[in-house]
């Protein structure tokens, strides 16, 4: 069964991830107050909108002006095809060559830094006549995938003159944007290959994530478009320890689960597996539906902070894979009621900082099985 974003709509349980759409739509306002008017907007979704839900945000984002699509695979981008999207999409990752005339017949643009990747898109111009759209990738340190820049001029002009693939552009990634002195010759790395690039005019030409978009804008001047990813969802990336000024983000993503159990519990009771937590007193523990099935890291258990009826309180005892408890103690509750894990206020910042983790991971996580709820 194809995904639509009805599917996205439906929920059967008392847990659920909460999307604020009208934060998505202040994110991008705040992101274009760091970039020129005359340069084009990727939206990076890959991974399901960092977890958000890319068939559902896709529309904020295309009436916004984007005017390009990010993807890491062709799965993600054949969902975005399918449901509706005909916005030019990258594919950011390495495609595999079996499917280019998948590639071609969709008209998705894919990245490519190698031989095998020209004679794959020639072989499916020869057998269906459609040229592959190609951006190519430029390793400038990354050393993840890429051509190296020694040999990247001499590519990109071999592209450039072949009948069989259309080059869309040219594209570099960021190691370290934290660092400025990484990443200045990161810039003089790919600013010197495109450079020595003719006919570039009519290329898109970029290299800027988030981080960059905030902390060195003057210096990317050669470039004519940027890629915005965690900063559309309201989190903020490594910076460097300079920047001043920064976008006011806010976070799009909310965790809530209804209260399916409230039970009182004895002094020196143990609490969920291993009795990593014992009661000091007559206590009261409210259970709610989410665990670490649905994306809540296990080590997170007693120590995650969360909302009830206005009050802070805290979770105790092992997170299992499927509930977790909270001491509710002097709270008047009943089942049914809500209990917040994530909103403005809980972010998903303490999780990463906890864990000594990027905050990118932890809303990746967040999409197993918890439906998603969108609001404005």
């Amino acid at each position: 069964m194809k995904n639509n974003r009805s599917s996205y709509l439906s929920t059967r349980r008392d847990s659920w991830v909460e999307v604020n759409i009208g934060n998505v739509e202040h994110n991008i306002c705040e992101l274009k107050k760091f970039i020129p008017a005359d340069k084009k907007i990727l939206a990076v979704i890959k991974a399901d909108a960092y977890g958000h839900g890319a068939l559902m945000l896709a529309p904020t984002f295309v009436a916004t002006g984007i005017h390009m699509l990010g993807v890491a695979s062709l799965d993600e981008a054949q969902q975005l095809r399918d449901g509706g999207f005909d916005l030019p999409i990258l594919v950011l990752g390495a495609a595999p060559i079996w499917a280019f005339d998948w590639v071609a017949e969709n008209n998705i643009t894919i990245s490519v830094f190698s031989e095998q990747h020209l004679q794959a898109a020639k072989q499916t111009f020869e057998k269906i006549g459609i040229k592959v759209p190609v951006h190519v990738k430029i390793d400038t340190s990354m050393n993840r995938i890429g051509i190296s820049p020694d040999k990247a001029v001499e590519y990109i002009k071999r592209v450039q003159s072949s009948d069989f693939v259309e080059l869309k552009g040219i594209f570099t990634h960021f190691a370290c944007a934290e660092n400025r002195e990484i990443t200045q010759k990161q810039i003089e790395t790919f600013k010197k290959v495109v450079s020595q690039i003719p006919n570039n005019e009519n290329l898109l030409v970029h290299c800027a994530n988030t981080a960059t978009t905030i902390a060195y804008q003057n210096e990317l001047h050669f470039t004519n478009m940027v890629r915005e990813g965690i900063g559309l969802y309201g989190l903020m990336p490594d910076l460097p320890l300079d920047i001043e000024n920064k976008p006011d983000l806010k976070q799009i993503i909310g965790l809530k689960g209804r209260i399916v159990n409230i039970h009182n519990a004895s002094s020196d009771s143990g609490v969920s597996y291993a009795y990593t937590y014992k009661t000091s007193m007559p206590t009261k523990i409210a259970t709610i539906p989410i665990g670490y099935a649905d994306g809540v890291p296990r080590k997170m258990s007693n120590k995650l902070l969360a909302k009830l009826n206005g009050q802070i309180i805290r979770q105790i005892g092992n997170i299992t894979m499927d509930q977790m408890m909270f001491d509710i103690t002097g709270i008047d509750a009943n089942e049914g009621d809500i209990i917040t894990l994530l909103d403005d206020s809980l972010s998903i910042n303490a999780w990463a900082d906890e864990l000594k983790t990027i905050n990118y991971e932890l809303t990746c996580r967040l999409k197993v099985r918890l439906p998603r709820v969108y609001v404005r």
